[in-house]
């Protein structure tokens, strides 16, 4: 885990966040083959939440074999067995998910679609790896901390900070999903 912003960023191991009780985490079986992801992606989220704003993070992952091989030479002792590697992510402050020029609060507890890109993606999932994807609600401190409270966060006092909870949806009315194209071979 670093505690600064390194140039590793982003390919640092995610693991630390999938033990985390407040990061939802997908992920495929072991691949069978090599898959190759190209071009945009799209975080399309169903979500709710107890606040009037809230921060949405979706992380695309590649999941190490957990037999993987440690670097050699190896000088900052990187174990490689089931490495979470950061492929790509992006933050979405919610009261911006309909437009950067209006914002607009949530409705507490009303289901809401949060669409938005991720970088463009160039990536090679090899065969007896898998494809996670991780979902929480900060980035901090990459991102500054929302306050869950529409508002100007630049503004925000200590006291205007509170806790809310949020969900994400994926059942068969209220699908959370990635769109992604997949390279043929």
């Amino acid at each position: 885990v670093q505690d600064k912003r390194t140039r590793e960023y982003m390919i640092d191991d995610q693991r630390f966040a999938a033990r985390r009780p407040d990061v939802k985490v997908y992920q495929t079986d072991v691949l069978t083959e090599d898959i190759t992801l190209t071009g945009p992606v799209l975080a399309n989220l169903v979500v709710s939440t107890t606040g009037t704003d809230a921060d949405y993070v979706v992380k695309l992952i590649d999941v190490y074999p957990e037999d993987a091989p440690n670097p050699i030479p190896n000088p900052k002792n990187l174990i490689m067995g089931g490495y979470q590697m950061l492929v790509r992510g992006e933050i979405m402050r919610g009261k911006y998910r309909n437009s950067f020029e209006k914002p607009e609060a949530f409705v507490p507890n009303t289901i809401t679609k949060v669409n938005y890109p991720l970088p463009d993606v160039a990536h090679t999932f090899k065969k007896g790896h898998k494809i996670m994807i991780q979902i929480q609600n900060s980035w901090f401190p990459l991102a500054d901390r929302n306050p869950q409270k529409f508002m100007d966060i630049y503004q925000a006092q200590p006291s205007d900070f509170q806790k809310a909870t949020h969900k994400i949806y994926h059942d068969v009315n209220n699908s959370s999903f990635i769109t992604v194209n997949v390279l043929k071979p």
